[in-house]
């Protein structure tokens, strides 16, 4: 069976996931077989399966650094928040139903045997688990209901480690505080502290650190410093939203939507010398792109009333009419048509008008679209017309479906994974194009041709663009995690409290 070990933290953003995924890049290169595991995950970054089924993206890049297939069992409750009260609850990959939080709060002691499931069956294929836990195991109004920090570490018997973020100052509070709220059985199980996001001379920390020792009862077992790395995140507290950048030789805004979802599909772009990939939330952070892109969105009808309320539905429609290329993906492709509805009240009931970019119209339905796709572009127009006959793949997650009520031609024929089930997909118009694959972009060549056109259009010099290999990108930046952890983290007595 395999040994297991959690990182939790004093309060969200304190850097679990990356530790998580670094150790688990440890472990895997000491030759061991490693998973993560995240009972209970709250976030609008999604990720189907193979088998069609949804989970959190932070498991997706965890398994990712420990070099194996992403598995539902690695995250076997997933929210997804749809108001600031409430969340679509998604066990083993598949929609429960939408709950409010003081539902939730009741009910989520029943998914205990969800949970033990998952857990036990990733213990009988892997040697070793890292838990990450969320947001703090010291949250007093929860814990007799926990099922994610420390009530998932005593139902597994695991030893902690909890982290804490000297970044936003007051660490020594953060942890020492933390473990004073913890009950007597929850400290027996924490066996070391980590100061993370250190800038500067250690040495000066050091006093702290040993008054840190004596007053928590429990090691500090490395101070691990600030790193600037390129690494999937998961949620809306990344930092990438609030990066001011100045504009490159081709620029792109993405419209920073209040239930923006799946912000990674736009990594890959980032990456590119030459090109300045920005987050916009406002008309005055637009000013004058090659592209826009509108991202997926948890609520497509209530994002689509703030972008008019905001006034930037009428900047993208004006950078339209200059020839710009406006591209949507997912929930941001169903605002590029005439109409979205809900008679069922799946998202905010009734009818609201589009952009009136895309002659088509959008019906909310009950079942949601989970599967993985791949297949080609077809005969694709316009800037982006390079784009033709490329191989595309990535994966769909939606609520509703898009008729078109005139004749539109469609961006990709892709096959459903899944069932095997042929389809097309997406649609383009003049300048306007759309698509509902998560990932279209994440593809090297697929990037660099859009990259490319958008430069034939501005008459750039190409030899000054360049791109990289995202796949051996990522792989780096998992590797410079590993070798950083390795050099202030102390492993022979992490290695030693994994084994008992």
């Amino acid at each position: 069976m395999a040994k297991a070990i959690m990182i939790q933290g004093t309060m969200s953003n304190v850097g679990k996931s990356l530790i998580t995924a670094g150790l688990c890049r440890i472990f895997a290169q000491d030759g061991y077989k490693v998973a993560p595991f995240k009972s209970q995950n709250m976030a609008l970054n999604s990720y189907i399966t193979k088998e069609g089924l949804e989970m959190g993206r932070a498991q997706v890049m965890q398994a990712e650094a420990a070099g194996i297939e992403p598995s539902v069992l690695m995250n076997p409750i997933l929210l997804k928040p749809t108001s600031d009260t409430g969340a679509q609850v998604i066990v083993n990959g598949e929609v429960r139903q939408n709950m409010n939080a003081r539902e939730y709060f009741a009910f989520k002691k029943q998914l205990i045997p969800d949970i033990l499931e998952a857990y036990h069956k990733l213990e009988e294929e892997y040697d070793i688990i890292v838990i990450e836990g969320a947001g703090s195991p010291a949250e007093i109004n929860l814990k007799n209901e926990d099922v994610v920090n420390m009530g998932m570490a005593k139902l597994v018997n695991a030893p902690v480690l909890i982290v804490g973020d000297i970044d936003r100052g007051g660490v020594f509070a953060q942890l020492l505080g933390t473990m004073q709220l913890l009950e007597e059985d929850e400290k027996s199980l924490v066996k070391g502290l980590i100061i993370n996001k250190f800038r500067g001379d250690k040495s000066i920390l050091d006093p702290g650190v040993e008054m840190l020792e004596q007053k928590a009862e429990v090691p500090v077992l490395g101070v691990t410093p600030y790193m600037q790395l390129d690494i999937e995140e998961e949620d809306s507290l990344t930092e990438r939203f609030h990066v001011k950048k100045e504009v490159e030789l081709i620029d792109i805004a993405v419209i920073r939507l209040p239930k923006i979802s799946n912000f990674t599909d736009f990594n890959i772009l980032e990456n590119i010398k030459g090109v300045s990939l920005r987050y916009v939330g406002t008309v005055s952070e637009l000013k004058n792109p090659d592209m826009i892109i509108i991202p997926g969105t948890k609520n497509t009808m209530e994002d689509m009333l703030w972008l008019r309320q905001s006034g930037l539905e009428a900047a993208i429609l004006k950078k339209a009419a200059e020839n710009k290329v406006i591209f949507g993906i997912c929930g941001g492709f169903q605002m590029l048509g005439d109409n979205i509805s809900d008679p069922d009240g799946v998202e905010a009931g009734g009818v609201i008008k589009g952009m009136n970019l895309l002659p088509m119209d959008t019906v909310f339905q009950g079942n949601k679209i989970r599967t993985r796709v791949t297949g080609r572009f077809g005969q694709v127009k316009g800037i982006l017309s390079d784009l033709s006959g490329e191989a595309v793949e990535g994966y769909e997650i939606h609520m509703g479906i898009s008729y078109f009520r005139e004749k539109l031609q469609n961006m990709t024929s892709v096959s459903n994974l899944v069932d095997g089930e042929e389809k097309l997909d997406g649609a383009y118009y003049d300048n306007i194009y759309g698509s509902y694959i998560h990932g279209i972009f994440d593809k090297e060549q697929i990037a660099t041709k859009v990259i490319t056109c958008l430069a034939k259009a501005k008459n750039i010099d190409l030899d000054q663009i360049s791109s990289r290999d995202y796949s051996e990108h990522k792989e780096l930046q998992y590797n410079i995690l590993a070798d950083t952890l390795r050099q202030h983290l102390h492993m022979p007595e992490i290695y030693a409290i994994l084994n008992g």
